[in-house]
């Protein structure tokens, strides 16, 4: 099991950026895929971005151009760098990790064994 850690997030004006951070504790895990999820209340779980170890990147349609994922592998952590926030962007962000093949898409839920505990962000006037 991979234990995934966030941070990064906190309260931020529209128009403004936010960098989330994930780390993963299993080093020598050598992963398939990270994701990172957003959930809002009343909403279902969103999938925001997601890169592989070959970084091949998908996004949401509704965070391109605004949002770019990357990852370290030799130090474990990855980062969604978050610009040009609005209101819709407000939730928990979770990060993820696919730890056995699957043909899941990048940004389904199911292709992910492992999540963190997730980090708000909040936009707000």
């Amino acid at each position: 099991q991979v234990e995934m850690v966030e941070s990064g997030g906190g309260s931020v004006q529209p128009g403004g950026s936010l960098r989330l951070t994930c780390t993963w504790s299993n080093g020598i895990w050598g992963g398939h895929s990270v994701g990172w999820f957003r959930k809002a209340p009343g909403k279902a779980r969103e999938g925001v971005a997601a890169i592989t170890r070959a970084d091949k990147i998908e996004y949401a349609d509704s965070v391109k151009g605004r949002f770019t994922i990357s990852r370290d592998n030799p130090n474990n952590i990855a980062y969604l760098q978050m610009d040009s926030l609005n209101f819709e962007d407000t939730g928990m962000y979770y990060c993820a990790a696919q730890s056995v093949s699957n043909y899941y898409g990048m940004l389904s839920p199911q292709r992910y064994s492992d999540w963190g505990q997730g980090t708000q962000v909040t936009v707000t006037s």
